[in-house]
């Protein structure tokens, strides 16, 4: 039989940027915890980058951070994929970016429509799609090295993501995470998950996972 293929797309938390640290290690990201708790019947693929935006290149950090217009290419490098796993939104509440949740909603819409038309799986039918909500930035960020990038107005905007993610899902036919039920971001940085938060967060995404191609087979 052959695996399904599972793409997640995101930011410097499908990275696993540690907030006191290195880059944490492959047994402790959520996408590689995700295959080890999927199996052998699943192949997860990693495409996470930290600052990655839904829809802008950075003036501060540089180039290559848009969503947008990194999507199509990495798409169309790994079909056939069963499922696209979208996790992003934080890097665009940035403080410099002064984006809405609507907005950055809507931009994910037009990120959702990009899946739809470039992802493919292996009867050359559109992919399926999930959307993960981020973990909201924390309060306390003002109080870590993130301040001044995020603000609070970056926690309040990033605190609505959740409920304008879901909305957006149903219109764009997406199946739809909160990461919120199942993690929160670090106390040392506001911003990025601990360990404990990636094997949490893994565990939410598998039982996810695993009712969307329970329920495709019946």
């Amino acid at each position: 039989m052959d695996k399904r293929r599972i793409l997640c797309f995101g930011d410097s938390n499908t990275h696993g940027v540690n907030p006191v640290g290195p880059r944490f290690g492959e047994a402790e990201r959520w996408p590689t915890l995700l295959q080890s708790l999927l199996g052998e019947r699943f192949r997860v693929l990693e495409e996470g980058f930290g600052g990655r935006t839904i829809a802008f290149d950075d003036p501060v950090e540089g180039g290559y951070k848009s969503g947008m217009q990194y999507l199509p290419p990495c798409l169309l490098s790994h079909n056939p994929m069963d499922l696209v796993i979208v996790m992003l939104g934080t890097n665009d509440a940035k403080q410099r970016f002064a984006m809405s949740a609507p907005a950055i909603a809507q931009a994910l819409a037009h990120l959702l429509r990009l899946c739809h038309l470039y992802a493919v799986d292996g009867r050359a039918e559109p992919s399926r799609v999930l959307v993960v909500a981020p973990p909201p930035v924390r309060e306390n960020v003002l109080r870590t090295r993130m301040a001044g990038i995020f603000d609070a107005r970056s926690v309040e905007v990033t605190q609505g993501l959740g409920e304008e993610y879901l909305r957006i899902s149903k219109l764009m036919r997406c199946e739809f995470l909160n990461a919120a039920d199942f993690c929160r971001a670090s106390e040392e940085d506001g911003v990025h998950l601990t360990a404990a938060g990636h094997r949490a967060l893994a565990r939410g995404v598998a039982d996810k996972v695993w009712k969307m191609f329970k329920e495709e087979s019946q």
